[in-house]
C-alpha cells in the first residue's frame, strides 16, 4: 500500500507541477516560457526520484511499469496497482487546477500540433529514448543512486523542450489521461496511451540485446 501511495502522490506531483506550467505559461502570457515549462516537467521527475525512488521506484508512468514488468524486472501481481494509482494521482491533479483555473480549457492536455501519426511517431521514439536511459540507471524497478535522477528528470527536460511544441512530449499516458478527462478533450488521447507504451516495450528487448542480456 506505501508503494500504491507513493505513486499517487508523485504522479499528482508530476501532473500538477508539469501541466500546471503550462496552465500557468497560458494564464500569465507566456511568463514560464517554453523552456520554462520543459524544465519544470524534468524538475519535479527528479525531484520525484529522489524523494520517492527508494520506496515505489517512482515509475510515476504505466507505460514505465509495463515495460519493467515485461522486463521481468517488476511483479506482475502489482501491475494494476501501479497504474490504478498513477491515473488516480494524474487525475485528482489535473482536477485540482481545475477547480484553480476553472477558465482554462485544456488544462495542459496533450494534443498534436500536426497530423496524429507525426505525433504517435514522435512520442513512440521518445518513450523509447526515455526508457532506455530509466532501465540502464534503475536498480530492478527502482530509480535509486546518485545519478538516476538526474540522467532521468536530464531526458524528460530534453525531449520535452525539442518536441513539446509539436506533439505535447507526454511519454506518459497517465500524464495525458488526467488533463484530457478533466478537459473533456478526449479526441487524440488514443496517441497518448498507445505510442508510449509501445515505445517503452520496444527499449527493453533492445536493453537486453546491447547488455548482454539472456532472451
Amino acid at each position: 500500500m506505501k508503494n500504491y501511495i507513493a505513486e499517487l502522490i508523485g504522479t499528482f506531483a508530476l501532473v500538477f507541477c508539469g501541466t500546471g506550467a503550462v496552465i500557468i505559461d497560458q494564464q500569465s502570457g507566456g511568463s514560464v516560457t517554453h523552456v520554462g515549462v520543459a524544465t519544470t516537467f524534468g524538475l519535479i521527475v527528479m525531484s520525484m526520484i529522489y524523494s520517492l525512488g527508494n520506496i515505489s521506484g517512482a515509475h510515476l508512468n504505466p507505460a514505465v511499469t509495463i515495460a519493467f514488468t515485461i522486463a521481468k524486472r517488476f511483479p506482475l501481481m502489482q501491475l494494476p496497482g501501479y497504474i490504478i494509482s498513477q491515473l488516480a494521482g494524474a487525475l485528482l491533479a489535473s482536477l485540482t487546477l481545475k477547480f484553480l483555473f476553472p477558465s482554462n480549457e485544456f488544462l495542459g492536455a496533450t494534443l498534436p500540433a500536426g497530423t496524429e501519426m507525426q505525433s504517435f511517431i514522435l512520442e513512440l521514439i521518445l518513450t523509447f529514448f526515455l526508457m532506455l536511459v530509466i532501465v540502464n540507471v534503475a536498480i530492478g524497478s527502482k530509480e535509486q543512486g546518485m545519478f538516476a535522477g538526474l540522467a532521468i528528470g536530464g531526458v524528460v527536460a530534453l525531449e520535452a523542450m525539442f518536441a513539446g511544441p509539436i506533439c505535447g512530449a507526454s511519454m506518459n499516458p497517465a500524464r495525458s489521461i488526467g488533463p484530457a478527462i478533466a478537459s473533456g478533450h478526449l479526441e487524440h488521447l488514443w496517441i497518448y496511451i498507445a505510442a508510449p507504451v509501445v515505445g517503452a516495450m520496444l527499449a527493453v528487448p533492445v536493453w537486453k540485446y546491447l547488455t548482454g542480456k539472456p532472451k
